[in-house]
């Protein structure tokens, strides 16, 4: 049971979801040439500040009652939410994502000098763009699991969802060492640099 360390994730920027967090839609907004070159001038110049990395690890379950699910490595995560994902599971898989300081501290950067077109444009970039990582980690772990004849659940969990308490993410913080990606924690539990994602998902046997 180690942490598997992914330290350079390389993914297309999801340019149609990007456009969308902006304000923009491709049936209502109409976009001139020079607009769309200035767009997608930044886009590219937010890429160059982008670090994606992300670490995940799987870890047998010991018991789930009700409300309490018990891992192995003396987990445990109390939510009734996590009790119905995990109901075929004897296995789960907790995953994190980050997309570095550097697109954080540029995005702060052009905040400063009053450059705020630049500044909001990386941040949806870094926004969508760190959103896709942990649906490819998943894809790497089911290629891995479809060898056992295992899957993971279509669905996953983050902290601070349904009644999967915020606290839970201090645990599912230490047990990805997301230190070594350059993540820190707050007392509040909330990850830094701000643009770093979590989640766990079931493993079950396919049918």
């Amino acid at each position: 049971m180690n942490v598997n360390f992914f330290k350079h994730i390389i993914i297309p920027p999801p340019t149609p979801r990007i456009y969308a967090r902006l304000g923009y839609s491709q049936s209502k907004t109409k976009l001139n040439q020079q607009q769309k070159d200035e767009i997608e001038k930044y886009i590219q110049e937010a890429l160059t500040f982008i670090e994606l990395k992300g670490s995940a690890i799987r870890i047998p379950i010991n018991k789930i009652n009700k409300s309490k699910t018990t891992l192995q490595k003396g987990i445990i995560f109390k939510s009734k939410d996590l009790v119905k994902l995990f109901a075929n599971s004897k296995e789960i898989l907790i995953m994190g994502a980050t997309a570095g300081n550097n697109i954080m501290k540029a995005i702060k950067d052009n905040s400063r000098q009053k450059d705020l077109t630049r500044a909001v444009i990386f941040d949806a970039v870094a926004s969508e763009i760190v959103d896709d990582v942990l649906p490819w980690i998943i894809n790497y772990y089911n290629r891995e699991l479809a060898r056992e004849n295992k899957h993971l659940t279509k669905r996953r969990f983050s902290a601070g969802y349904g009644d999967f308490a915020l606290e839970n993410q201090k645990t599912i913080y230490n047990t990805l060492k997301m230190k070594q990606l350059g993540v820190t924690l707050t007392k509040n539990y909330i990850l830094i640099p701000e643009k770093s994602v979590t989640a766990v998902a079931g493993i079950e046997i396919s049918s």
